[in-house]
């Protein structure tokens, strides 16, 4: 894991962030996943069109960012409470 609590791609996670690189939403999500010490894996929507595909299914067909899967959980837009409450 890097210094930015990101895991790698290679390696699994409980916690998957769609998003976007120039996401002012993603940003803070990115800074509330570190300041809590949650590994999580990036996936940029952006670049990997299935994975576009597979928010645009979970957002009513938007392209939403930031989007969460916290084991199996799925959290559409930046919501720390959510979050908490999948995180347990």
């Amino acid at each position: 894991m890097s210094d930015s609590g990101i895991v790698s791609k290679s390696e699994p996670s409980e916690v998957v962030l769609y998003c976007t690189a120039w996401c002012p939403d993603c940003r803070r999500a990115r800074d509330w996943l570190a300041k809590h010490h949650i590994e999580y894996r990036e996936v940029d929507i952006s670049k990997d069109r299935d994975a576009a595909a597979r928010v645009r299914g979970w957002a009513r067909g938007n392209e939403t960012t930031p989007t969460f899967d916290v084991r199996g959980t799925i959290i559409v837009n930046f919501d720390e409470k959510a979050l908490q409450k999948a995180l347990g």
